[in-house]
């Protein structure tokens, strides 16, 4: 495997809920993208910041409601915060295990925006849950300051847009740091949503979908290679029934007829596929692995894993 670019996206399941969970994960993922740079490959990393970022606008949120002469914290700088943490912890891991084995390489993290459409029907229609549980005065409290809440078990969460990610606004800083052969974690969490307005970018109260980010950032750097590291080995038909069976290998025709019969969960696995089907387009040389963390050594050779080509 030489002189590939690969784009790995690090989902939910592979980074934990707990920071020693993630501190765990973090050094798994090391061993799997060293094991790559050996083979010269030039990796770009981005992840899911699931837990993270609601853990982190609860505990802000909560500072805010005993100390109100401090503003309260935008979802936008939740974001950037979460991929400062994220990306510390990626950092030290993959940099050590570089260390251990005789690499030195640079190792960075790009607090990454992307742009999204103010007039996108996501804002109209917010969907994605964060946050902690709160009471129905609070929830009202939300609501006041043009916030949206949902009912859940034991009170209310607030929601918030999830729009369509448009461009990446670090994409040439982040292809000039691979072309330099440093290794780059990029547009985690979904990338930090912002709004062109004239000359200024300005942060959006929403979250992006780390499936379609993961797709444009390999997109927008030429990747060879997407590697989509989920809570499963591999795609299966039928899944979660008796019935079901392991799919190693597709091409994105057979992907699409599937999604057609509905074999993929909408908020599961479906997003993934279309993904890899929209990353790899009408290029014979793009390649999809869709397998978890765990067991990314031997899905990379062919012994689980989904490989999806056009």
């Amino acid at each position: 495997m030489k002189n590939n670019r690969i784009a790995i996206a690090l989902g939910h399941n592979a980074l934990g809920t707990t920071l020693p969970e993630q501190q765990k994960a973090a050094k798994e993922a090391a061993k799997a993208i060293a094991d790559l740079v050996q083979d010269d490959c030039e990796i770009v990393i981005t992840h899911s910041n699931g837990p993270q970022v609601g853990m982190i606008h609860a505990a802000m949120s909560e500072f805010h409601k005993f100390n109100p002469e401090y503003t309260a914290t935008p979802m936008s700088v939740c974001s950037a915060m979460s991929q400062g943490y994220i990306g510390y912890d990626l950092q030290q891991a993959i940099r050590s295990e570089l260390v251990s084995r005789g690499i030195f390489r640079t190792v960075v993290t790009v607090l990454t925006q992307v742009t999204v459409d103010p007039y996108d029907d996501a804002f109209y229609d917010p969907a994605k849950i964060i946050g902690r549980v709160i009471t129905a005065a609070e929830a009202e409290e939300e609501e006041k300051k043009g916030n949206r809440v949902t009912p859940v078990e034991g009170g209310y969460r607030r929601i918030v847009a999830a729009p369509t990610p448009m461009e990446i606004v670090e994409l040439d800083a982040i292809n000039a740091l691979m072309d330099a052969g440093q290794i780059v974690i990029a547009a985690g969490g979904g990338g930090i949503p912002v709004l062109q307005q004239d000359h200024k970018l300005k942060g959006a109260s929403a979250v992006i979908e780390k499936d379609l980010i993961a797709g444009l950032l390999a997109d927008g750097v030429n990747a060879d290679r997407l590697i989509i590291l989920t809570d499963v080995d591999c795609v299966y038909h039928d899944f979660g029934t008796d019935r079901q069976e392991p799919i190693h290998m597709m091409t994105t025709g057979r992907a699409r007829e599937y999604m057609d019969a509905g074999e993929f969960g909408l908020g599961n696995m479906q997003p993934k596929v279309q993904t890899a089907i929209e990353f790899i387009g009408d290029n014979k040389d793009r390649t999809v692995l869709i397998t978890k963390l765990s067991s990314i050594k031997e899905a990379l050779g062919g012994q689980t894993g989904t490989v999806i080509r056009r």
